[in-house]
């Protein structure tokens, strides 16, 4: 069979993709990208951009409901869930057609299907999509994720009928739920309970462990969660599902089950690697716990083959995915870089918002690492004091005791999204706090808070 030759192939047109491919091409290579569904990826279909366009209508209609303290007059109110949807369908469509250009302007070869890994000939690696053969002196998966759904009694017929969803269905529902249950308290399933309470839901949310928001610093999640149980939305921590049934599921805590009457339910405990239907193993390709093995070259272990983003599973964030796509394709052109991953950045787009960097007590701990917290109200922040009339916040950093160097950042409040990149570059830079205590920060800005926690 004839095939089409290109120097680089790329499976999976999300975030890592698109970018390796438009670094790939930037750098002189030919590129083939491989994408069965919309270009965008998770990210951008199903994942951070229609989450934000929802929460930020959900933001405007608080801001709107509590603005009469701010001398803002607004009658009759509301929250209009069609048309928060509407822009957010424009939004996505504006945003995967801007991809899609860029591909185009950087003559990346989009072929629409799925693509799976034939092998190798001589030098060549071989990949079939829709019946067409593929060549390519290099390989990057790029596969990305896909969302857990445990082997719950009543869950797979709930997620053929309907009465329970994924992180993708959710996002096009016409109507509010009456009652929404939310199975995981990880950024997807706070992210959404936050919407939906501000829309007009009576939410619960059941987390298996004794904390929300994963591994966000203790002290910071204690915190996002007591505001958002001051806006109506229920916890059960420490809480296991045991059956799902139309119009409600069960749940068990310390032996003890419950009944939990519901009009739909949302399941958001996790992404694994989606590395089925592949063609891993016609190369060898090694995986661990269902992800592809990679090293800091982002190599995996048959030479010329790389894997980036969610499917190797090692920090399941679009952000991190650009980062090791640029590393990948930096190595393939022979360009020293590597891949670290002691600053990556993430974010609860809740309001208040939530972003660390770094090392929590926890990790530190586990670590050896002895250290040193600082901390501070954000209420010190004058533009805060400004903007925000009865809320609070925090910003909370650790130092390592010996090197007097940032090892973590965590805030939360307004902002805290645009501020964390920050602290990510403090990390990176390795500054003693003495240094880092010269920046000259704008003022006023929220983001003064991190120079005020230095003292």
């Amino acid at each position: 069979m004839e095939r089409i030759h290109s120097d680089i192939l790329i499976i999976g047109g999300g975030p890592a993709g698109y970018l390796a491919a438009e670094r790939a091409t930037q750098g002189g290579l030919t590129a083939t990208l491989f994408e069965k569904r919309a270009l965008g990826g998770v990210c951008l279909n199903e994942g951070c951009i229609p989450t934000k366009t929802y929460l930020n209508s959900a933001k405007i209609y608080e801001y709107a409901q509590k603005s009469s303290a701010y001398g803002v007059t607004a009658e009759n109110v509301s929250l209009n869930h069609k048309v928060v949807k509407e822009r957010k369908d424009k939004v996505v469509k504006t945003l995967v057609s801007g991809v899609e250009h860029k591909m185009k302007a950087h003559k990346v070869n989009i072929v629409r299907a799925a693509a799976v890994i034939q092998g190798k000939e001589g030098e060549a690696f071989i990949i079939e999509a829709d019946g067409v053969g593929y060549s390519g002196r290099y390989l990057v998966i790029a596969a990305g994720s896909e969302a857990m759904v445990p082997p719950i009694p009543g869950l797979k017929e709930g997620l053929e009928t309907g009465y329970a969803v994924t992180s993708r269905e959710i996002l096009d529902l016409q109507e509010i739920p009456m009652k929404l249950t939310v199975i995981g308290a990880g950024v997807v399933g706070l992210e959404m309970a936050a919407y939906f309470a501000t829309a007009g839901s009576n939410v619960t949310v059941i987390e298996m462990l004794s904390k929300i928001a994963g591994y966000t610093d203790a002290e910071i999640s204690e915190l996002l969660m007591k505001d958002m149980q001051n806006k109506g939305i229920e916890f059960k921590l420490g809480c296991k599902v045991t059956e799902f049934a139309p119009g409600f599921l069960m749940c068990e805590k310390d032996g003890t089950p419950e009944r939990i009457e519901t009009d739909l339910a949302l399941i958001s405990i996790g992404r694994r690697a989606a590395t089925k239907k592949l063609g891993l193993d016609a190369l060898g390709i090694y995986t661990e716990n269902g992800a592809v093995v990679t090293d800091n070259n982002m190599r995996t272990n048959i030479p010329g083959v790389y894997a980036i983003g969610d499917i190797n599973g090692k920090s399941m964030l679009a952000h991190t995915a650009y980062r090791e796509a640029e590393v990948a394709v930096n190595h393939i052109l022979q360009k020293k870089d590597y891949m670290r991953y002691t600053a990556i950045p993430a974010v609860i787009y809740t309001s208040p918002e939530v972003a660390c960097v770094g090392e929590t007590e926890e990790t530190a701990k586990n670590k050896g690492t002895e250290y040193v917290i600082k901390k501070l109200s954000m209420r010190y922040s004058g533009r805060f004091i400004a903007e925000n009339d009865k809320s609070d916040g925090l910003c909370k950093l650790l130092f390592e005791k010996g090197t007097q160097r940032l090892i973590g950042a965590h805030l939360i409040g307004p902002y805290a999204s645009e501020m964390i990149y920050g602290a990510a570059m403090m990390i990176e830079s390795c500054w003693p706090i003495d240094d880092l205590k010269e920046i000259v920060f704008p003022h006023p800005t929220v983001s003064e808070i991190i120079r005020e926690t230095f003292f």
